[in-house]
Parts: structure tokens; sequence; C-alpha cells
């Protein structure tokens, strides 16, 4: 991401709840729309983007099967107090 996009990004709306953090982005730079995930749990965060014909709205309200959808990233984001996850 660039300097500019990052100067640009908007927090549309957000939401915590259980360690887990919703985040609707958007670059007002190029118009795009994503949605950041981030478990404060297991360390795990992941971003969307919202594709031309999705309902940003809806991604924000279901990210993980909109994840499924996409195949999206997930990466390590290990903070303070994260624990790893337990086996069930």
């Amino acid at each position: 991401m660039s300097a500019e996009t990052l100067t640009s990004t908007r927090e549309l709306d957000s939401r915590v709840s259980g360690g887990l953090e919703v985040r609707l982005l958007w670059c007002e730079h190029d118009g795009r729309l994503w949605v950041s995930v981030t478990d404060a749990r297991t360390g795990e965060a992941f971003r969307l983007e919202v594709g031309e014909h999705e309902r940003p709205v809806d991604v924000f309200n279901h990210p993980y099967a909109y994840a499924a959808q996409q195949h999206a990233d997930r990466h390590s984001v290990r903070s303070p107090g994260a624990r790893s996850p337990q086996p069930v």
C-alpha cells in the first residue's frame, strides 16, 4: 500500500466483539472498499476487498462467509495477550 493510499483511507464503520475487530475501510484516492478482520484471541487477521457487485454492509456483517468465497489470505498479527488456538 502506498503512502498516499494510507493517508486517504477512511474508516466507515467498525465493531468489536469477543476479541474480534471488524473494520469497513474506504480509500478516497481510488474508491476501493475493503473489510479488515483481526482476531485478538488467535492473532489471525485478514483483509477482504469488496467486489464491484457486493454490498459493503454484507461483507462487513459476514466477513467469514466472504473470506471462504474469496480464499482470503490470513496472516498472524500476534499482539501482547493473544493466545494460541486451543485444541478442541
